[in-house]
């Protein structure tokens, strides 16, 4: 009875982690660049249920075997494994603004802050007071070169994220974008901002087939499906409440079985 206990509260607290999950996707549908977040949980190892009165030991050539067969197998609950990020592209946004850049295929933006270099995929940028491209934080944008500096929102990106401005057609740098061996497992920093870490390896400029798409005044939307997070939110309450339930029932019968032995002795 008491590992019906553990293994009823294992679920219960695997499926809240799939809650909270679900709960920040649904918060954040409206971010754009935001890229949902999955849980994935797996088992703990299965026990083999024998028969108690026929066990034996006997020697083979290999070594010994047990002969009490086996009748079934006892689960031991559930863990969460990992929580990982789904990079699906999001659908594109019409802004016509100029300043904002979407990308269409895998890469991060890099961007300066005072906790070093972060990642993003939000391409909602404006120019600051200084003249330099921003996002909407207040954090630097960097370029191939650095700073990028414009004078004005005049500007023009082509596809492959070269800035220019419109009226001479002067050339002001390239937007830096960079890539990762395993990006699903970059560090979620907040305000849309990734972090590397040792499993996602270090950023490396991306070039050739790997450097992205870029589309002017456009904004990336979030990769966040409404209808499918809340049939998944549906399914985590009743999972949860199944094993809250478990463990109500495993609790009836321990104060059952404590209450019959007060009476017996």
């Amino acid at each position: 009875m008491v590992r019906g206990w553990y293994t009823g509260a294992s679920g219960m607290n695997a499926q809240q982690n799939r809650l909270d999950a679900i709960a920040n996707n649904l918060a954040n549908v409206d971010t754009a660049g935001y890229k949902r977040e999955i849980v994935a949980s797996k088992n703990f190892s299965e026990l083999l249920l024998r028969r108690t009165n026929m066990d034996g030991v006997y020697q083979t050539p290999f070594g010994s075997s047990d002969t009490a067969p086996v009748i079934g197998k006892l689960g031991l609950g559930v863990e969460t494994n990992e929580n990982y990020i789904d990079f699906a592209q999001g659908s594109f946004k019409l802004t016509n603004t100029k300043t904002d850049v979407a990308l269409t295929d895998k890469g991060f933006y890099v961007v300066d802050t005072p906790a070093g270099e972060r990642y993003t995929r939000n391409g909602n940028f404006l120019i600051g007071k200084e003249g330099i491209l921003e996002t909407k934080d207040g954090y630097p944008v960097l370029g191939e070169h650095g700073y990028i500096y414009l004078e004005n929102d005049r500007i023009n990106i082509n596809e492959d994220g070269i800035i220019a401005y419109s009226e001479d057609g002067s050339e002001v740098d390239r937007l830096k974008v960079v890539r990762f061996d395993n990006e699903r497992y970059l560090k979620k920093m907040g305000n849309s901002f990734y972090a590397e870490t040792q499993i996602s390896g270090p950023a490396h400029i991306a070039e050739g087939a790997e450097r992205p798409g870029f589309l002017q005044g456009y904004s990336e939307t979030s990769n966040v499906n409404v209808v499918n997070e809340m049939v998944q939110m549906i399914e985590v309450n009743r999972a949860y409440e199944a094993n809250q339930k478990s463990v109500q029932s495993e609790d009836s019968m321990m104060g059952t079985l404590w209450q019959k032995v007060a009476v017996l002795q």
